[in-house]
Parts: C-alpha cells; sequence; structure tokens
C-alpha cells in the first residue's frame, strides 16, 4: 500500500489538574498526509491501560515513531482504581509461581527481562512516594493517578501519539504490515500491539476485542472466566454471611490443591476479602472450598484444652476471644448450640474442631466480571513468543498484558505482568 510522505505538524499536551496527581488527556505528534486520508507510523499500540503505556513508552524511548489508540476517553482507568485508589503497583516478591497460565514457563523471559526492581526504580526516578503495606505489595502514598501521571509523562517526553475517544473498525493483514480503518482515518504500522486487557470489569470499558483479533488472525483462545472475584453464597450459608456482613476474619483458604492465609469478608452475597479472591482462581463451579478459621492452632487440641482448662466457660466465650463477639456468638449459636464446655461430649468436640478447622462450603458461584479484578485464560500463550510477545501465526502482530493467558496472583502481580510484557514486545516491535 502507497503511503504518502508526512509531515510533523505540531506537539500538543492537554493537561487536567494538578503535576503529579495530575489527570489528563494529550495528543503528540500528529501527522498528516498529502491525501489526507492515511496515516502511517511503525507501531500501532490499541490499548492505553498499563502495558499498553509501558509499551508506547518503551518503544518510543527507542526511537520507533509510536500511536496508542483507545476507545476510552482516558488512559488508565483500571490504573486509577486500583488498589482502593492508591495503585498496587508491583510486588517485591514477584516470581513466575505467582502466575497461572496453561504454559507455565511462557511468563518467564519476560519478567525476567523487566523486574519488579526496574518498575521501582522508575517510580523512584519520578518521585513517586510509596509504600509496602503486607506481603511485598507496593501502594502509592497518595494516588493511583501518581503512577498514571508518571507513565503518561514518560509517553510525552518520548514522544508518543495518544489518541482517545478512537474505535477501530477493522484490521487487516497488508504486505509490509497491517491497516486499520479508525475513527481518526486510515491508518497503516509495521507493528500492531495488543493490549485491551480482559473482560473484567467492563463498566472501565472492558471487551472481548483483543480476543476477536486474535481469532481474526488464527490464535486459539483458552476459556476465561472472572478470576480474583467473591463468592456468591445462595443456601442457607447466605443467612449467616448476611448477619456478619462486613466482618474481616484471618482465615486459611484452600482449594484444589491451593492455599492462602490472608482475611476472609463476609458480604450480603457471600464472601469476599484476599484470601477469597485468592482462591477464586483455583477454583470452578461445583468445587468444594475449605475454610480453617483457627490457622493459629490445631482445633481439636484448642478444643480440648479449653475443655480441660476452662470447664464452666461457653463455647461462644472462648470464640469471642478469637473471632467478633457478633461472629462468636453466631457460629456457636448456630453451628453448635453453645453451652459450658464441659457438657460436650467427645465427638461433639470432634465435630466442632472440623467445623471450625476446615469449614467445607461449595459456593454457588462469582459476581463475574463486574467485579473481578482480572480474567482468567485468554491468547494461547503456545502461539505466542515469550520472548518478543510476537504471534506465531501473524508476523508483526503483538498481544501484552491480560489478553494474554497469564493471571497474576492478587497483590501487584499483574500489575507487574503489564510492565513486564509491555517492556518486552516493545524491544522488538
Amino acid at each position: 500500500m502507497a503511503v504518502c510522505q508526512s509531515v510533523h505538524l505540531s506537539l500538543i499536551h492537554r493537561y487536567r489538574g494538578q503535576a503529579p496527581s495530575h489527570s489528563f488527556d494529550y495528543i503528540s505528534d500528529e501527522y498528516l498526509y498529502e491525501d489526507m486520508a492515511v496515516r502511517s507510523t511503525e507501531v500501532v499500540i490499541i490499548g492505553a491501560g498499563a502495558a499498553g503505556l509501558m509499551c508506547a513508552l518503551t518503544a518510543a524511548g527507542r526511537g520507533r515513531q509510536v500511536m496508542l489508540l483507545d476507545h476510552a476517553n482516558k488512559a488508565g482507568k483500571k490504573i486509577l482504581m486500583s488498589g482502593g485508589g492508591r495503585c498496587n503497583f508491583t510486588n517485591m516478591y514477584t516470581e513466575p509461581a505467582n502466575f497461572l497460565s496453561h504454559n507455565a514457563h511462557f511468563c518467564k523471559s519476560a519478567l525476567a527481562r523487566y523486574t519488579q526492581w526496574d518498575f521501582i526504580a522508575l517510580v523512584a526516578k519520578h518521585g513517586v512516594p510509596y509504600h509496602e503495606k503486607k506481603l511485598g505489595q507496593l501502594f502509592c502514598d497518595n494516588k493511583s493517578s501518581d503512577i498514571l501521571g508518571m507513565l503518561l509523562d514518560e509517553c510525552i517526553q518520548t514522544g508518543v501519539s495518544l489518541h482517545l475517544d478512537t474505535s477501530i473498525q477493522d484490521i487487516a493483514r497488508v504486505d509490509n504490515g497491517y491497516r486499520l480503518q479508525t475513527t481518526l482515518g486510515e491508518l497503516h504500522c509495521e507493528s500492531l500491539v495488543i493490549a485491551t486487557g480482559g473482560l473484567s470489569i467492563p463498566t472501565l470499558g472492558a471487551t472481548g476485542f483483543g480476543y476477536q483479533v486474535a481469532r481474526q488472525f488464527g490464535h486459539e483462545l483458552l476459556p476465561t472466566r472472572a478470576g480474583l472475584v467473591p463468592f456468591t453464597i445462595t443456601d442457607q450459608l447466605k443467612e449467616l454471611c448476611g448477619e456478619l456482613s462486613g466482618t474481616s476474619v484471618d482465615c486459611l483458604v484452600s482449594c484444589n490443591g491451593q492455599s492462602f492465609r490472608e482475611n476472609i469478608l463476609f458480604t450480603h452475597r457471600g464472601l469476599s476479602g484476599p484470601a477469597i479472591l485468592q482462591i477464586s482462581s483455583y477454583w470452578e463451579s461445583g468445587d468444594t472450598v475449605e475454610i480453617n478459621l483457627l490457622p493459629d492452632h490445631d482445633a481439636h487440641t484448642w478444643l480440648q484444652a479449653q475443655q480441660v482448662e476452662r470447664p464452666n466457660s461457653e463455647l461462644k466465650t472462648l470464640l469471642g476471644e478469637i473471632f467478633t463477639k457478633k461472629m462468636a456468638n453466631l457460629l456457636a449459636d448456630t453451628w453448635f448450640a453453645s453451652k459450658p464446655m464441659k457438657q460436650y461430649t467427645h465427638a461433639d468436640i470432634a465435630d466442632i474442631a472440623n467445623k471450625l478447622g476446615n469449614w467445607q462450603l461449595v459456593p454457588a458461584g462469582t459476581e463475574g466480571y463486574r467485579t473481578a479484578e482480572v480474567t482468567l485464560g485468554g491468547v494461547d500463550t503456545r502461539e505466542v513468543s515469550s520472548k518478543t510477545m510476537e504471534s506465531l501465526k501473524s508476523p508483526g502482530l503483538y498481544f501484552i498484558g491480560e489478553v494474554l493467558d497469564v493471571t497474576g496472583h492478587l497483590g501487584g502481580f499483574n500489575f507487574q505482568w503489564a510492565w513486564a510484557s509491555g517492556y518486552a514486545a516493545a524491544q522488538y516491535v
């Protein structure tokens, strides 16, 4: 396809708010052509989220001419809402074991070439204050917009051309790259990067666009489902969950050979909290979830000791020293008919211990993509280069971030995958 010579017209920055916590859109490096019909660039990246922004600023930093497109009216919406508005931007203990994929080795190369320490160095370079909350999870001291502002500043400095409110109507492979029909007009690029994310949180603009592109160019898609998502409960436990709504408790939660120890949170719909979100990625419909409500004790041994040492104390009194009074009363009265410890038989003690130390439940389902933090499954990584993120089916086509079948644990790991996969692709686009 013949492309007319471009003329560099302007560099336009449009800010809203104040640095460093600014929220802004900008358009830079606009190119027009003699026939006003076609724009050409070396790299087009679709999706101005975490992975897309990292890929754009890195590729442009190499001297590549980059256009970054997004159908939303703002870049990085998921960054802004993440971490309760403070963005858990990475984890100090990131390693391949923190990721789920049908191709377990795929993530290793990218994670090794752009580590958590590399991103932390970028954060430090921009003077963004941050802290470790727990378990290596790093959060902004102030707002998530500090991270987004940092990425956008880097894009400005490297000359990325960002276009928001831009839709893609058609993509076609041509002899020297890809041709896109968009609301900007017709675009041509040598390298096309898909950074459109998954299906999680559709209110932020999530769609299945990236999966459609993958199918179009011959890629297999692994089944998708919501990950890092709360469970819903519909049986008799729903009333208990409703009564305890807002109560959080430290537990060990297990399913399908995986276990996580963090808090669970009772809700009107069922169960949430970090431990539940973590285990949800390993749960499938019909599976049993096991919850140890007494992770610091061997439940049976502890109860036997209490029966000997405090025979006249009621069960609810003892549980009230571990849980909130409301939770202790509800568990004791609903599950065990609370009474003085000396009145329980050996069989009773064994039953109580089993319930507290190995509470088994089968969730009705999850809250789905509406509240899910990530999408499990996606583009089969066996058809993508782990070194370059380039399609093995269609040269010049790249996939990065959540659209791929790589999903991190809760705690900053999914952002680190976005940074690492975006950086990896940027070395080759």
